[in-house]
């Protein structure tokens, strides 16, 4: 499990903030309630290339993101690593199995980029839910937008090709696609590296 360096001072504050703001697009907390979310939180730093947790281990909290960029990913049937979500800058990323039920997950959870990120453990997770109920309803539209986007992918896998799944993501995230390396972008599109690189040098064929 991810070591935590934790932030304090102004800056952490200020992460705090980011979070506050994200929760109120979707739940309106009154100042009781945006204390008790930030007593339940705690702020980490995570380097480039560190893992917050690693597979067979338990996903024991749930991790938002301030800045940066991490990926979750297993290692399929070839050896290969098959990355299945990515998440940035206002994101929450964690194996939600695992996070709900306690098992040991099959996922790696890494930072692709020096990151910033505001964890909530299980416990103070559960502990906020009965505290805020308005937290519940948060977190399930949250959930409701990653099942929503997890059939909408897995629709363009089956409609679409290799190169207009590709081009579609752009099209989506131009500027995410600039911050990740190309063979994790094509682990995530279900492609090699090679034939990404002949997409993105339109030397494949319409």
């Amino acid at each position: 499990m991810l070591p935590e360096r934790l932030i304090f001072d102004h800056h952490s504050a200020k992460m705090k903030d980011n979070l506050i703001a994200h929760i109120n697009k979707f739940v309106e907390l009154d100042e009781a309630e945006i204390q008790q979310v930030c007593d339940s939180v705690n702020v980490v730093a995570v380097k480039k290339k560190q893992f917050i947790l690693k597979a067979d281990e338990i996903y024991r909290a749930n991790y938002f993101i301030t800045k940066g960029c991490l990926r979750l990913y297993f290692i399929n049937r070839n050896g290969n690593e098959q990355i299945t979500q990515f998440a940035i800058e206002n994101w929450w990323i964690t194996d939600y199995t695992s996070f709900e039920t306690g098992k040991p997950s099959v996922y790696y959870l890494q930072a692709i980029e020096d990151s910033e990120v505001i964890s909530i453990s299980k416990k103070a997770y559960e502990e906020l839910l009965l505290k805020v109920p308005k937290m519940e309803r948060y977190f399930r539209i949250l959930l409701q937008i990653v099942h929503t986007a997890s059939m909408r992918r897995f629709e363009y896998f089956r409609d679409q090709t290799d190169e207009e799944r590709y081009r579609h993501f752009v099209s989506l995230f131009p500027g995410f696609v600039q911050r990740i390396p190309q063979y994790m972008l094509a682990s995530f599109l279900g492609f090699t590296p090679q034939f990404l690189s002949k997409i993105r040098g339109k030397k494949v064929k319409p």
